[in-house]
């Protein structure tokens, strides 16, 4: 057997692998001869069926599967012994007339080779962004704790500051909705004053369009999807069956215990400082996304290599269960072209920084994580046992292990990042960090 390359520029390749009778004759002709004694053909008794009726009848099939057994196991081999990093997988070039008669055979293979190309993490300043949580932020959720341990007054007539029950219905839409929201959640005066001053047994006739501040409370109060609440602009009708007003809690220690444990603060500036600090902590989990995607976005912008598309685009047309149109194959090409450079990327990162991912690591990574979900359910301190049985049942589930595989590399990417690419810290509020990152729509 011989295999060559020929380099047809730097990102495409052929592969030629010769196969000669020596090289499967021996396999052939044991498995014929096997065959021959469990034959079963009629005209002779088992076992003493010629063996060259043996071969006429099956010696071509046997021919074929064993070559190409042979072709693929050596194919393999000598990519990974040539350490040719390919994109895709080899791709057989067709021959018109190929001859399973021949004694010999030739395959040819084009590869699609990944690019030679360099990661500065230093070419684009990224902005990394410390988030804080302000005093308006802080007074606002002292404000919503006191409202949600508040006592509820009941109502005969609404108020501004009512909290109101009732059903939306529109006949024609299938709408028939039991809701409670505060008045707050209502858009601009006009719809306000429908609100203020009547009385529960009523009924209001409102206009969606433009009468909840959010999009979102459309949706959820009126139990419709997003594409029918985007634009909705209909009549409804809001029969209000209850009205509160809530008596805003007291700050004191039987609160302040309630809400971060007995004794742990005393007064007001602590529950403030505590309301801060984790804020500011789940802030940071923002924060990382954001850089991140930052990161990332800029690599992919920056680091610049040409890819052997039109192989690529062959390979993803005959890739799938269902062969695509050469029109098919392109666009799925556009679609697959970022997430590709990305992960070439991120493939060069990891061996010129040696980012690993240890069993170990991944272990206590998991062990972690459990830690936190059973925090949720109020399992503060599961014992160390505990959390290694329930780990190693993650681990034993290969889906698990990629999952978390994943979201651990991207832990060590950012690690790496914060350590190593050009950063501009700024700092910034809750508010202004939505508005400057997602928009004012955000």
């Amino acid at each position: 057997m011989n295999i060559t390359i020929e380099n047809i520029d730097a990102l495409n390749a052929v592969v030629t692998v010769n196969i000669e009778k020596e090289d499967y004759n021996d396999k052939v002709t044991k498995i014929l001869t096997d065959y021959k004694k469990t034959a079963n053909i009629p005209g002779f008794r088992k076992g003493h069926v010629p063996l060259g009726l043996v071969k006429k009848q099956y010696g071509k099939a046997v021919l074929v599967d064993e070559v190409n057994k042979l072709l693929q196991e050596s194919l393999n081999k000598y990519l990974v012994e040539e350490k040719l990093d390919i994109l895709g997988n080899p791709l057989p070039r067709m021959q018109e007339e190929f001859d399973w008669d021949a004694e010999s055979f030739s395959f040819e293979f084009e590869l699609g080779l990944a690019p030679e190309f360099n990661v500065d993490l230093q070419e684009n300043a990224i902005t990394q962004y410390n988030i804080v949580a302000d005093d308006k932020m802080i007074d606002g959720q002292i404000e919503n704790i006191r409202k949600q341990y508040g006592k509820l007054i009941s109502q005969d007539e609404i108020t501004e500051e009512s909290e109101v029950t009732g059903i939306f219905t529109n006949e024609e839409k299938e709408i028939e909705n039991n809701v409670t929201f505060g008045l707050d959640k209502i858009k601009g005066k006009r719809n306000l004053n429908k609100f203020v001053g009547t009385k529960v047994g009523e009924t209001l006739t409102l206009k969606t369009k433009g009468l909840f501040n959010e999009n979102i409370d459309l949706m959820n109060f009126l139990k419709v999807s997003s594409e029918d609440a985007e634009g909705l602009d209909i009549e409804v009708s809001f029969k209000i069956n209850e009205a509160n007003t809530r008596e805003l809690a007291e700050l004191n220690q039987e609160l302040f215990d309630k809400l971060f444990g007995e004794g742990n603060v005393a007064n007001l500036e602590e529950a403030k400082a505590k309301i801060k600090e984790d804020a500011e902590r789940q802030f940071v989990q923002q924060s990382d996304q954001r850089l991140l995607n930052d990161v990332t976005e800029g690599l992919i912008e920056n680091t610049k290599f040409d890819l052997p598309a039109d192989f690529l685009k062959k390979w993803i047309q005959s890739a799938g269960e269902e062969e695509l149109t050469p029109e098919q194959a392109e666009e799925e090409y556009t679609k697959s072209e970022k997430g590709l450079r990305y992960q070439l990327i991120q493939d060069r990162l990891v061996k010129d920084n040696e980012v690993k991912v240890e069993f170990e690591d991944l272990k206590e990574f998991a062990k972690q994580m459990i830690k936190v979900q059973m925090a949720q359910f109020g399992q503060m301190n599961p014992s160390d046992e505990e959390l290694e049985g329930i780990a190693a049942r993650i681990l034993s589930n290969q889906d698990e292990v990629r999952r978390l595989t994943d979201q651990l590399l991207s832990q060590k990417l950012l690690d790496l990042f914060k350590e190593k690419a050009n950063l501009k810290t700024k700092e910034v509020t809750y508010e202004n960090f939505v508005k400057e990152v997602y928009g004012d729509s955000e």
